[in-house]
This record gives C-alpha cells, structure tokens and sequence, in this order.
C-alpha cells in the first residue's frame, strides 16, 4: 500500500503543477503595439521676438550725422 500512496502523491503533484500552469499562462497580460489610424497633430505657437539695442559714443554719433554715407 506505501507504493499507491507515492504513486498518489506524484499524480496529486503533477495534477497541481498543471493546473497552476495552466492558471498563470491565462493570467499572462498582452501587450499589442499599433500605429494610429490618424496623424499625430503637434499645434506649436511660437513667437519669437528679437530686439537689437546699439549705444553709440556721442562723438561717434556726431560724425554718423556729418557723413551719413559713412557706413
């Protein structure tokens, strides 16, 4: 009779190793990559403003005016 039990007790093991085999293959999440069906619209509203400040010396500003033509 020792010999059935083992022999139980292996079918018992197996039986439940298939089960929790089975159980977490079904649990398993999936993960599906798919391009979208429309094109991604990407709004960007940009402004750009530059603003260029020149100091001139006075003496250099005086012979801007005397020669206009200078430059």
């Amino acid at each position: 009779m020792v010999a059935s039990h083992s022999w139980l007790d292996k079918l018992r093991a197996t039986a439940s190793f298939a089960v929790i085999a089975v159980v977490l293959a079904a649990c398993q999440p999936t993960v599906k990559v798919e391009a979208p069906d429309k094109p991604i619209v990407i709004n960007l509203n940009i402004k750009i403003e530059q603003e260029v400040r020149v100091k001139v010396d006075k003496e250099v500003e005086d012979l801007l005016k005397k020669q206009p033509d200078l430059f």
